[in-house]
This record gives C-alpha cells, sequence and structure tokens, in this order.
C-alpha cells in the first residue's frame, strides 16, 4: 500500500533582523538599561554585605536559622551578580543561536 504524498510548503521567511538606528531614542535606552544595571549591582554588593553578617552572626550566636539565610542570601547574591555580568554575553549567545533555526 502506497502512502498519499503530501505537498511540503516551507514556511515563508519575512526577512526581519535587528537594525541599530532604526528607531529614535536608542542611544536613551542603552544609558537607562547601564543605570539600571549599575544599581542593580550595588543593591547586590549591599545585600552581599548584610547576608555576610547575618550568616557570621548566626553562625557565633548559635542561630541556625539566620546561618542559614545568610548561605542562602549570600548564594543568592553571587548568583545574581553572575547573571547581571554574564547578561549581555547570555542574550549574545542565545540570539546568535536563535539565528541559525532554519
Amino acid at each position: 500500500m502506497q502512502l498519499p504524498q503530501m505537498p511540503w510548503f516551507l514556511a515563508y521567511d519575512p526577512g526581519i533582523a535587528p537594525a541599530e538606528g532604526g528607531l529614535p531614542g536608542l542611544d536613551v535606552l542603552k544609558t537607562t538599561m547601564n543605570s539600571i544595571n549599575l544599581f542593580a549591582i550595588i543593591a547586590i554588593v549591599g545585600a552581599l554585605c548584610v547576608s555576610a553578617v547575618v550568616w557570621g552572626w548566626g553562625h557565633f550566636s548559635a542561630s541556625h536559622g539566620a546561618e542559614a539565610n545568610g548561605k542562602k542570601g549570600v548564594l543568592i547574591s553571587v548568583g545574581a551578580a553572575l547573571l547581571l555580568g554574564a547578561a549581555n554575553g547570555i542574550v549574545a549567545f542565545f540570539t546568535n543561536l536563535g539565528t541559525q533555526v532554519h
């Protein structure tokens, strides 16, 4: 028994690619995002300091809950700093990966 042959239709490629300078305000948006990143990094430094103090205080006062929360805060702060520092690279990696999809 022979299966009927189905016509294969390829999806239409609209040809859209990101282009710099297409809309006004791109410089303002870049400056705003840089400022938000800076404020986030400063906040993470503060959170890391507070978490380290809570971790130490919990350790020396035998407060296991405070010690665990301090450790958690340190790990979350370090992870957030890693993501903020690598944000451009992560987006560029997945953007390049997305252009390879056909």
